[in-house]
């Protein structure tokens, strides 16, 4: 198999738009251990990200891929690839191990079933963003083979997305830990997804289309993202400040989103 034109600055900008998460990573560093508040705004600004990101990115970035090969019912399949994403969100949640002790349980607010319920949350949310950077490699990777000015600005916006993400997911593990290493490890994972998609899918292009591939794994990524955003980030926001702090974080998140999406496009 011939490597594709363009393929080192491809692999290259993948890979930086992916470990962007490790900046995310180190600014929750800034945040101090014991601030709840900080940690309630943090994640309504992960959820406000994710919700925009879902809506007027990863939606109408589906429909145009599948209304290539599918023109008269794309909608539907954009709609199904939303559902399909929403049942492995409660899947993936369902099927976390579960390891809580009685005590906690019978006792949510003790400080062990509170640590246990945010460092949760980091990992749940890391294996939504591993989802989710999966695609988005290859969209970016494919892209630059085509056109490396376009490709780099597909990976900046890209990598724009991923430092809340990081953030997302290294403040829980870091409020809980209070080890830096596993933040920044848990954060970088999750980003490494970006080029590892980059490389599968300079195989499997091969064999499907890329449209109907990348289009259906959209639409599925954007049910994951609310779903982990309703069921997780935003009742986390609100159970560790109060409505008004979470609610800062996540108008906060859509606005800085739809300012460098501005910022890009231009």
């Amino acid at each position: 198999m011939n490597l594709p034109q363009n393929f080192v600055p491809a692999m290259l900008i993948t890979l930086f738009a992916g470990l962007a998460t490790t900046i995310g990573g180190a600014i929750a560093f800034i945040i101090k251990k014991k601030s709840l508040k900080a940690l309630s705004v943090g994640m309504g600004f992960s959820a406000g990200v994710m919700i925009f990101l879902s809506f007027t990115d990863m939606v109408p970035e589906a429909n145009n891929l599948l209304s290539v090969h599918f023109p008269n019912n794309y909608e539907w399949i954009t709609f199904a690839g939303f559902v399909a994403g929403l049942l492995i969100a409660i899947l993936i949640d369902y099927f976390l191990p579960d390891h809580v002790d009685e005590q906690d349980m019978l006792h949510p607010d003790t400080p062990s079933r509170r640590n246990y319920k945010i460092k949760r949350a980091g990992l749940v949310t890391a294996v939504a963003i591993c989802v989710h950077n999966f695609p988005e490699g290859m969209a970016t990777f494919f892209t630059t083979t085509q056109n490396i000015t376009l490709g780099l600005s597909v990976g900046l916006a890209i990598a724009i997305h991923n430092i809340p993400e990081g953030i997302a997911v290294a403040l829980p593990v870091y409020h809980v830990t209070g080890k830096k290493r596993y933040a920044m490890l848990y954060a970088a994972l999750s980003g490494i997804t970006e080029p590892i998609g980059a490389i599968v899918g300079m195989f499997v292009f091969g064999l499907f289309l890329p449209q109907v591939l990348v289009g259906a794994l959209m639409a599925a990524v954007a049910g994951i993202m609310i779903y982990i955003s309703f069921d997780t980030l935003l009742p986390l926001a609100k159970e560790y400040g109060d409505w008004h702090q979470s609610l800062i974080g996540i108008l906060s998140g859509i606005l800085v989103m739809w300012v460098s999406l501005i910022l890009i496009g231009g």
